[in-house]
């Protein structure tokens, strides 16, 4: 604990001052329309509301498009922000875009609510504790109003039109790093980098992610969420010093030792990343295996195959890498990362 501490203390010597959004004046309430609400299939939360997003640019209110080809396998428990902005930049006609962004705060949703740019957040979710716990969600958030501090929300799962307090979407966007995805038309990027401000850079984008959640975790050594977001920012800027994956590793055994929804590495990866960059690698199988031998969705998460190959190549074990890299893809056969692995083993099998 004393190593974290002064980690908290010391690392805002390697971190830029943290920028502000820029921000027009906002109305005291606004709300877009456009939106056809899309009832999730089973295990479809991503795809649905990603799909309900693009019928704001005419795109048909229809979830299975976007379901075949983010996950094939209806048993994947995760759809990830980094693959939805790919199927919207790379598989659909058109101008539509996306881009994904963290450590987003209130004034970040209204503000591009109020300059009419489609905002997914991916947050928390526990709608019915007693039956189902815990999990990962997406939620479309079209409108919002200072008075009664609430957003106007398309809920894939409990319904169109939904309300949901400016505490709430706080707290449960918080477990993901307050991840948010804009949907926007080609012509307006530039108007869409301007709102973003300094965000609009990706690296300071997580280093201001960063420095939120030190700030968070300095005033409650306890958040278990607050540690699990630096070592998610961590990850992303490892190629911007040497240590950021040490940092990470400890950032994400702090949040391990503090306590963490079971289902969490359903979700989000970082653990996996920076185990095996520090080669952890029985640690990464470890988490792998607590996971697959849940039954049901444990068992279809394509991250998990690949991180234990990942771990498993780490260790000198190409065969069984490349076994994981083979049934990553059989759960997903549009996962990258697993297919670029898969193909770089079998080529240097053959000589290739």
């Amino acid at each position: 604990m004393r190593y974290l501490s002064l980690l908290l203390i010391l690392l805002v010597a390697l971190l830029p001052a943290s920028g502000l959004l820029a921000q027009a004046a906002l109305p005291a309430a606004y709300e877009m329309s456009g939106f056809t609400h899309i009832p999730q299939h089973w295990n479809n939360c991503g795809p649905a509301t990603l799909t309900m997003g693009l019928t704001y640019f005419g795109v048909p209110a229809d979830q299975t498009p976007a379901a075949n080809w983010l996950k094939p396998n209806t048993e994947d428990g995760n759809v990830s922000p980094w693959q939805m902005v790919e199927y919207v930049n790379t598989q659909l006609p058109g101008t539509t875009r996306a881009l994904a962004r963290v450590g987003g705060d209130l004034d970040t949703l209204k503000t591009l609510i109020a300059n009419n740019f489609p905002v997914i957040i991916e947050e928390g979710y526990d709608p019915e504790p007693d039956r189902l716990g815990w999990m990962g969600h997406y939620l479309l958030v079209m409108g919002y109003d200072d008075a009664t501090q609430q957003f106007k929300t398309q809920d894939s799962y409990l319904g169109p039109n939904r309300l949901y307090s400016y505490d709430h979407i706080l707290k449960f966007w918080h477990h993901f790093n307050n991840t948010y995805i804009v949907l926007y038309d080609f012509a307006r990027e530039q108007d869409l980098m301007t709102l973003l401000g300094d965000n609009a850079d990706v690296t300071k984008n997580y280093l201001n992610a960063l420095e939120k959640n030190r700030q968070l975790a300095l005033e409650n050594p306890n958040d278990a969420f607050a540690w699990f977001n630096m070592g998610t920012n961590y990850v992303a800027l490892a190629d911007l010093d040497a240590k950021a994956y040490e940092y990470a590793a400890a950032a994400f055994d702090q949040a391990r030792n503090i306590g963490l929804p079971w289902r969490m590495l359903w979700y989000q990866f970082g653990p996996y990343e920076a185990y095996n960059a520090m080669g952890r690698y029985q640690d990464v199988l470890n988490l792998a295996r607590i996971l697959l031998d849940e039954p049901g969705t444990s068992q279809h998460i394509e991250e998990t195959y690949y991180y234990a190959g990942v771990a498993r190549e780490g260790m000198g074990e190409r065969d069984r890498a490349l076994n994981n890299y083979i049934e990553a893809l059989h759960q997903n056969p549009n996962f990258t990362p697993a297919k670029e692995a898969r193909d770089r083993l079998q080529a240097a099998a053959s000589g290739g």
